[in-house]
């Protein structure tokens, strides 16, 4: 998470009713919107979360994709790419 906080984008994994899915989490809003973008997400799926940076216990503004389906393919395409 603190990668997030300083502006990485922080991939979470979880499932939800067994369905896999993952959160993009970062405070640089700029660079979750580029990421979006080739994954095809739409911006105002975007989700404002501010976090609480564990270092200091100051929330922080950061944001969120929700990626999941095609979407979630389409992102392990391009990291098996990398």
């Amino acid at each position: 998470m603190c990668f997030a906080l300083d502006g990485g984008v922080w991939l979470h994994r979880h499932r939800v009713r067994g369905e896999r899915m993952v959160h993009l989490v970062s405070a640089d809003k700029d660079r979750l919107l580029a990421l979006g973008g080739e994954l095809g997400l739409r911006p105002e799926w975007l989700q404002y979360k501010p976090l609480k940076d564990p270092r200091t216990g100051i929330r922080v503004p950061a944001w969120h994709w929700d990626v999941w389906g095609s979407h979630l393919q389409r992102l392990d395409d391009t990291r098996s790419r990398v």
